[in-house]
C-alpha cells in the first residue's frame, strides 16, 4: 500500500505557501559558528553512503586530526564527525539515534580497506530545536548512558565508545552560538533579532549568511511582522551609522552639485520605508534594504518617499 506523504503542519508554511529549506540554511549556519576554525575544517552536504538513498546530513572532517576545536559545539569533534539535524518543525527520536548510530558505523566499515577509519576517529552529534525527552530517558533506561549538560544547550551522552552529543537549540547561548540559536521560526526575542542584524551587515556578502537569513526572515514573517514596531527600532539602529555616512557623503556630492543629498535620507523616510514594507508583508527586503544601499534607493523611490 502505497504510504501518503506526511503533512507539515499549516505554521510551517510561508506566506508563498512553499515549503521551507532548512537543511541547506543549516548546513551554511555550522559554517558560520565555524567560522573561525574553518581553515582546520571540511565541511560536505548530505555526504552519500552508498548508492541508495541514504545520506548523511552533514560530515564535518578535521583536516589536522590533532588540533583541537575550540567552538563550544565541536570541542568533541575528532577526525570524522557525524551530524544529524532536524528542522524546527520535527523532532528527535529515539529510531532517529539508532539511523545515524548506524550510519556511523556504515560509514566507518564502507572504505574498502579494513578499519581505513579508526572508530577512535568517529563522533555523532544530534541536532534538534526542543529537548528529545523521550529519546533522553531511553539512553538512561535502556542504553544505561549517563547524560552531561556542560554548558547550555550541549548534552553529551557518556557511556559510549563514540563520543556522542546532543544540541538542543533553543537552549544554546545566542551570545555563543547567534546564527545556530536564531535558525528557528519562533524567534522573539528582539534583542537577538538586532544581534542577528548587526552581524548580517558585516557579513552580507557572504553567501552562507545570506542562505540562513533568507530562512530566518521566511519562517518568521508572521512574527516580525507583528513587532513591526520594535522591527523598524532595531533596523533604524542597525542603519544609524550608514545613514550617518551617506548624509556626508550627499553634503560631500551637493557641494559639486550645488544641493545636498545627504537631507534627502532622513530617519523619518526609512521609517516609513520599513512600516510600508511591514504592511505589506514584505519583511525579507527590508532586511535587504538595511544592507543594501542601492535597494534601499530603489525602494523608497517606489514608494515616493
Amino acid at each position: 500500500m502505497k504510504q501518503k506523504r506526511k503533512q507539515l503542519p499549516e505554521k510551517q508554511l510561508p506566506a508563498d505557501g512553499k515549503l521551507l529549506q532548512w537543511h541547506p540554511a543549516f548546513y551554511a549556519d555550522l559554517q558560520i559558528e565555524f567560522r573561525e576554525e574553518k581553515e582546520k575544517l571540511k565541511f560536505e552536504r548530505e555526504y552519500l553512503l552508498s548508492s541508495k538513498p541514504m545520506a548523511i546530513d552533514v560530515l564535518i572532517i578535521k583536516k589536522k586530526n590533532a588540533e583541537p576545536i575550540h567552538k563550544n559545539i565541536g570541542k568533541i569533534f575528532r577526525k570524522y564527525n557525524i551530524i544529524e539535524y532536524k528542522s524546527p518543525s520535527d523532532s528527535l527520536s529515539v529510531d532517529d539515534f539508532y539511523k545515524v548510530y548506524g550510519y556511523t558505523n556504515f560509514y566507518k566499515a564502507d572504505t574498502g580497506k579494513v578499519n581505513e577509519i579508526p572508530i577512535q576517529e568517529l563522533t555523532i552529534t544530534l541536532v534538534s530545536k526542543r529537548y528529545p525527552r523521550e529519546l533522553i530517558r531511553h539512553l538512561k533506561e535502556v542504553r544505561h548512558y549517563t547524560i552531561d549538560n556542560p554548558e547550555e544547550g550541549i548534552y553529551y551522552v557518556i557511556g559510549d565508545i563514540l563520543p556522542i552529543q546532543i544540541l538542543v537549540t533553543n537552549q544554546l547561548s545566542p551570545e555563543k552560538n547567534l546564527w545556530l540559536y536564531s535558525l528557528t521560526d519562533t524567534l522573539e526575542d528582539m534583542s537577538v533579532t538586532r544581534q542577528l542584524l548587526e552581524d548580517y551587515k558585516k557579513n552580507k556578502e557572504n553567501q552562507l549568511y545570506q542562505a540562513v537569513m533568507e530562512i530566518i526572515v521566511k519562517a518568521n514573517e508572521n512574527r516580525l511582522k507583528e513587532g513591526k514596531q520594535d522591527m523598524c527600532n532595531a533596523l533604524l539602529e542597525l542603519m544609524k551609522d550608514e545613514l550617518d555616512e551617506k548624509r556626508e557623503e550627499g553634503i560631500r556630492e551637493g557641494i559639486k552639485e550645488g544641493i545636498k543629498e545627504g537631507e534627502s535620507l532622513g530617519e523619518n523616510r526609512i521609517n516609513q520605508l520599513i512600516l510600508k514594507l511591514s504592511e505589506l508583508n514584505r519583511t525579507d527586503e527590508i532586511l535587504k534594504a538595511a544592507a543594501d544601499r542601492e535597494y534601499q534607493k530603489k525602494l523608497l523611490k517606489e514608494f515616493g518617499l
